[in-house]
């Protein structure tokens, strides 16, 4: 079984920082890309950033400039230190493993069960 957990959610004044983290857990042999979605109170999930298992990103626009992901490989782990946060950032952030490979050989997208971000005005 594998399993994604997602940390370091909160409340936070507009304008502050917050870092959240993902780790895979489980009978993994590789990931490929992993990334934050989120989902903004009455609206669809939606893409935040994705990296690759070599360090190649990209960014929703809403986000460029004010959000960093990072990865440790070594530590299936995944981080999303997000600076200037605004009211309009709020939201359930999901972290996604996609086309993770695990110790039977098998490949399917997994999700984290999302971490609650409030960001007040």
């Amino acid at each position: 079984q594998v399993q994604l957990e997602e940390s370091g959610g909160g409340l936070v004044q507009a304008g502050g920082s917050l870092r959240l983290s993902c780790s895979a857990s489980g009978s993994i042999f590789n990931i490929n890309t992993m990334g934050w979605y989120r989902r903004a109170p009455g609206k669809e999930r939606e893409k935040v950033a994705r990296i690759t298992s070599v360090g190649s990103t990209d960014y929703a626009d809403s986000v460029k400039g004010r959000f960093t992901i990072s990865r440790d490989n070594a530590k299936d782990t995944i981080y999303l230190q997000m600076n200037s946060l605004k009211p309009e950032d709020t939201g359930v952030y999901y972290c996604k493993a996609e086309r993770l490979r695990d110790s039977s050989w098998n490949i399917r997208d997994y999700w984290g069960q999302g971490t609650q971000v409030t960001v007040s005005s």
